[in-house]
């Protein structure tokens, strides 16, 4: 299962490569939600878009930027000053009198001040950083689908709340940021054939049993261990990875666009490490066709089977 790629954020890569649009309308929605406290994860590379802004549209989105950043760094600051007193009051107590309270008041409010620490040098940092556009569930990515005969980019969730589903779907079916081949027709089947989208990647991340990936059995008294693999294609190049998509409207009238990356078996590599899963790179020859399904399983499924079969180099991640 991917649980986590690294993305193109900047959707100028969608318009100079594809030649595509991008519905500024969606993206003003969805900085308009987390500006009135939507709780929504939206990582500093698609912030980026809006560091110069071109048009009215991506003025107003980067007004809102600031705004939440500036809200962001006066709480955290307030947060700092009073994990700060605690921290003086537990050293305070730890000096005249040794107590299991003041221990645990010191290490919280220590690990605390380091915590908010890194998210203000973050916050104010402005070199990127490859971090930036590293997606997990939940986070935000432009995906470019296919609209009124135009390719569109629009921002979307990593985690495909289908249309029809109640808002409590996302803690029921929390790995549905991946969409499994073989229940396309199945769970997927108001999506497959109807709402195809593409986002680009460059890696893709998977959790892997250490044991496995040294290709030997558990020794005796060794406990499982997890680590994180990350898989890139050997040449370099981007991955136009398969997705599907679903425009979500609750009852109140409110929306969430989101998507899963279609996943099937691995190649021999990605296998050799212990996992079961791979995300599906489309041709770039076959994306109109993908984006555009008008409801051909057939072509769709053939879609898939002529993907790109790049060669995935594999490495620890941090």
């Amino acid at each position: 299962m991917c649980y986590s790629a690294m993305v193109k954020q900047r959707y100028s890569e969608y318009v100079r490569v594809f030649g595509a649009r991008v519905d500024i309308d969606e993206f003003a929605r969805l900085y308009v939600f987390r500006s009135q406290g939507g709780a929504v994860k939206i990582p500093k590379g698609m912030d980026a878009n809006f560091d110069e802004p071109g048009t009215d549209g991506e003025r107003a989105i980067k007004s809102l930027i600031q705004t939440y950043n500036k809200s962001n760094s006066e709480k955290w600051e307030q947060e700092i000053f009073k994990q700060r007193r605690r921290l003086a009051d537990a050293e305070r107590a730890l000096h005249a009198k040794p107590t299991k309270k003041a221990a645990n008041d010191k290490r919280i409010a220590t690990n605390r001040i380091e915590q908010m620490l890194g998210w203000l040098d973050d916050l104010k940092r402005t070199e990127p950083k490859s971090r930036d556009s590293r997606i997990f569930s939940k986070s935000y990515c432009p995906v470019m689908v296919f609209e009124n005969g135009h390719r569109v980019v629009k921002p979307m969730r990593y985690l495909c709340r289908p249309a029809g589903m109640p808002a409590s779907f996302d803690e029921k079916y929390p790995g549905c940021f991946n969409a499994r081949r073989d229940n396309l027709e199945g769970f997927w089947k108001n999506q497959f054939g109807q709402t195809h989208g593409i986002v680009l990647a460059t890696s893709f991340f998977e959790n892997v049993s250490r044991h496995r990936l040294e290709d030997r059995e558990l020794r005796h008294g060794e406990s499982e261990e997890n680590v994180r693999i990350e898989f890139r294609p050997q040449t370099g190049g981007v991955m136009h990875a398969a997705c599907l998509w679903s425009r979500w409207i609750g009852p109140d009238g409110s929306e969430l666009l989101s998507f899963a990356a279609i996943t099937d078996e691995p190649p021999a590599e990605v296998a050799a490490t212990g996992h079961d899963r791979c995300i599906i790179p489309i041709d770039p020859g076959n994306i109109d066709a993908w984006l555009d399904p008008n409801g051909d399983l057939v072509k769709s499924y053939a879609i898939l089977d002529a993907r790109e079969r790049p060669y995935y180099e594999h490495r620890l991640a941090a």
